[in-house]
């Protein structure tokens, strides 16, 4: 059995934040954004293609987020 430690609790924790709705994704602060963003970036997925795929797809949107919150408006409108 693997050992959960604190930063997988945490990741995952952001994660159902996230997937539970949009709109929860754009409340997080742009400092949850860079902790999940780290995270996730830190995990390794690679045995997992569907997974890797996921993770990749994230990290682009939390950086479109990212932009969006640095820049002050939202680039979609």
């Amino acid at each position: 059995m693997t050992k959960v430690n604190d930063e997988d609790m945490e990741r995952v924790k952001l994660l159902q934040l996230v997937s539970s709705s949009k709109d929860e994704f754009k409340k997080l602060s742009l400092e949850q954004l860079k902790r999940l963003q780290e995270l996730v970036e830190k995990k390794d997925y690679s045995h997992d293609k569907k997974a890797h795929k996921s993770k990749v797809k994230l990290l682009g949107k939390i950086n479109v987020r990212i932009y969006e919150i640095t820049e002050g408006k939202s680039i979609w409108g």
